[in-house]
């Protein structure tokens, strides 16, 4: 189901039944108030009439072919002058007789009435549907009946009241006229319940539009970026959500056009680089095949295994570049993997006059990294200092709970316009070189942990620069730090 519609859907039911349960509830409680104000108000009614004028002791005397008799008389007045309350429409004084009559069902007499005149001694029947609430009356002194309807149409309640401690009652008639603005405002109710289904309905299709339009054209924006038209921005949305999605799909989209760009400019660099050596192994390849001289051929050979290396090297960089390996973090001594990438450097060092030197601590310099990496980032660092002067340093140390390795060189140094792009890959200031081995360090050192940082001509030889690798050192430090190592 589309979310527009499922939004619909979801908001108008819990309206509906949010106000189905609560009009019920309100008029539930309402009803019951009602029934329960008219009962007390039948009680009320029917025990001080009981209580201020009538004496059990002047109707019990009355008997059949008493009708013309002054009591008689004086009684049915005072029951019509009880009548004549608005809330009243009917009143008897009856007799129960259940004791006299023998039967299964309760006998009651009429003494006094306002109905069509009836005979003292007229057996009541319309009470006779009422036997519980009867018993109750000749047990506890007074009841109320349920409601019925009577031939009009209207609700009643019949209250009665025991007269003294008699087998007299008084019975009066009430009309349930609170049913009549019940029922009104069981229609106002309703009518209020319609108008906030549809007000919600309204109001959700508004909501709904308001967050599926923006998500619909999010999912638009995201299948023509799929598609690979990247070119064109995202718009940001209106609110806090949706405003943060499509901001969020803006930054996706700007990485995903440098990814590209990175990409592109990595495979020229690539083909570039590539270029290169081939170019040169072509060129040794046809001179030693034109070549007779065994001596000549020989350096042809060491001049085109030499460019291998270099493709090698580029390729390997490239490698580690595009697919970084997880490092395997562990506690130890990097002392070894920094002479074994100094040993790399040092005889190409040698080899063109210049020389390393090693300032290494006598006792072990342990850190937590990998040390295959330790050994990649070093030698980058080295083979980046090689190139740019003759004389290149290396030194380990503790420093502020830290393992520091430092690698300077008395070179010229970096350019200023270079300083802060150092670390990014393809940025260089070699002719040749591919521009990613400090790409590299940076890189590595990240995923260990670690941090690497220029230090502008700062050497006690020449202006070179000084690259310093921090990596995080053991918790207890050792006992000594000297020790001096000289390659």
């Amino acid at each position: 189901m589309p979310l527009r519609r499922l939004y619909v859907v979801v908001l108008a039911a819990f309206a509906v039944v949010f106000t189905a349960t609560s009009s019920w509830l309100a008029l539930s409680v309402t009803s019951r108030a009602f029934e329960a104000e008219l009962n007390d108000k039948l009680l009320v009614a029917a025990g001080v009439a009981a209580e201020t004028g009538f004496e059990a002791s002047d109707l019990l005397v009355l008997s059949p072919g008493d009708e013309e008799s002054l009591y008689w008389a004086q009684y049915q007045d005072r029951l019509r002058r009880l009548v004549e309350r608005r809330y009243v429409d009917a009143a008897w004084i009856f007799r129960n007789d259940s004791s006299v009559v023998a039967g299964p069902t309760p006998v009651h007499t009429v003494i006094v009435s306002t109905a069509d005149a009836q005979p003292i001694g007229t057996r009541i029947r319309r009470f006779e549907a009422y036997s519980p609430q009867l018993t109750e009356l000749w047990r506890d002194g007074a009841a109320t009946t349920p409601l019925f309807a009577g031939e009009d149409g209207r609700s009643y309640k019949y209250g009665f009241a025991r007269l003294e401690d008699s087998d007299l009652a008084l019975a009066v008639l009430i009309p349930a006229d609170y049913l009549a603005p019940l029922a009104r405002l069981q229609r106002m109710v309703l009518i209020g319940s319609g108008l906030t289904i549809v007000l919600s309905i309204l109001v959700a299709v508004g909501l709904a539009a308001r967050i599926a339009e923006p998500l619909e054209r999010l999912s638009g924006v995201a299948l023509r970026i799929q598609r690979g038209r990247i070119s064109q921005p995202v718009e940001v949305e209106a609110g806090v959500e949706i405003g943060r999605l499509s901001r969020a799909m803006e930054r996706m989209r700007q990485g995903i056009i440098q990814r590209d760009e990175h990409l592109r400019l990595m495979l020229a660099q690539v083909a570039h680089e590539i270029r290169n050596p081939l170019g040169g192994l072509k060129l040794f390849a046809a001179v030693a095949a034109e070549s007779t001289e065994a001596e000549e051929r020989g350096r042809l050979f060491q001049r085109i295994q030499a460019e291998v290396d270099v493709l090698n090297r580029i390729i390997t960089d490239f490698l580690i570049y595009a697919r970084p390996r997880s490092p395997q973090a562990k506690l130890h001594d990097i002392r070894s993997p920094l002479r074994e990438a100094a040993e790399l450097v040092a005889t190409e060092l040698e080899s063109g006059g210049g020389k390393l030197e090693i300032d290494l601590p006598e006792t072990a310099l342990e850190a937590v990294a990998d040390p295959g990496q330790v050994k990649r980032m070093v030698l980058n660092l080295l083979r980046n200092a090689a190139d740019a002067g003759d004389r290149v340093w290396l030194k380990g140390e503790w420093r502020n709970g830290e393992v520091v390795v430092s690698v300077r060189d008395n070179g010229p140094g970096v350019p200023d316009s270079m300083r802060t792009r150092i670390f990014e890959p393809f940025v260089t200031s070699k002719e040749q070189g591919a521009g990613l081995g400090l790409a590299i360090v940076g890189g590595v050192a990240r995923a260990n942990d670690a941090r690497v940082e220029l230090v502008q001509g700062r050497g006690s030889v020449g202006n070179g620069a000084e690259f310093r690798l921090y990596l995080s050192g053991s918790e207890e430090f050792p006992v000594t730090r000297a020790g001096v190592h000289a390659h």
